[in-house]
């Protein structure tokens, strides 16, 4: 089973690019000094990341997958155990399979949105047959990398360290004016089964990566009105 799932991205890539390399450092420490243009630079990149739903078919060349997937490898995990399995969908017949999968699953949430069934229909909710490039994302609850370490009391802590890795792919991705965009509406087992993946493994996203069509500063749920980002007081509170 392991080899039909191998990448066949066969080029090295350092997971720390060259800029990284050459950066100063502070003092006597053991870190790198981000300057304010840097912290700007970021600030900028996370106010753009997008959920892309519309996308060119233009092909990501490999070179970038690659180094994309070698970033998102920078993600924190529990236990440094790394949990993150992503499977690249080569083959045209799954990726329709999923598409209509997700078609039906939309169309099965729309009938439960009662007054706002309108609005949701008025949604495109996935570029899985548009997008150059598919990731389904797994997490491998039976990896023995890490030892266990940080897992024993609270073992969703690798499904998490996951989504970690998919929000570093996100942004690097988001640097390099590619959009990604995560399928949510799949369920989990339908997918497991369609790509006859380890029982082991457990379904967390499915993204779609590409270039995105357009790129608006607001973001498309809040220019139709569906959510406005809270501001971020309204998520804090104290004890």
């Amino acid at each position: 089973m392991a080899s039909e799932i191998e990448t066949d991205l066969d080029k090295t890539h350092s997971v720390f690019p060259a800029k990284a390399r050459t950066t100063r450092f502070m003092g006597d420490s053991a870190g790198p000094l981000f300057d304010v243009r840097f912290r700007d630079d970021l600030a900028s990149l996370l106010a753009w990341r997008r959920d892309v739903r519309h996308f060119r078919r233009d092909p990501v060349g490999e070179d970038v997958v690659a180094e994309l997937l070698a970033t998102a490898q920078l993600a924190p995990s529990v236990g440094n155990s790394q949990p993150w399995r992503f499977v690249r969908i080569r083959s045209a017949a799954l990726r329709e399979d999923l598409a209509r999968h997700v078609d039906g699953e939309a169309e099965r949430a729309g009938e439960a949105m009662a007054d706002r069934r309108q609005a949701y229909a008025a949604l495109k909710l996935h570029g899985l047959r548009e997008a150059p490039e598919i990731l389904a994302v797994f997490c491998d609850d039976a990896t023995e990398i890490g030892a266990g370490l940080g897992a024993a009391t609270m073992p969703q802590t690798r499904e998490w360290s996951v989504v970690m890795a998919i929000h570093t792919l996100w942004l690097a991705a988001r640097a390099r004016g590619l959009g990604l965009g995560w399928v949510s509406i799949a369920e989990p087992e339908t997918v497991m089964a369609l790509l006859d993946m380890p029982q082991a493994w457990r379904f967390v996203a499915l993204l779609c990566l590409g270039e995105p069509v357009e790129a608006d500063e607001v973001p498309e749920l809040e220019r139709r009105g569906w959510q406005a980002r809270l501001d971020w007081r309204a998520n804090v509170s104290e004890r």
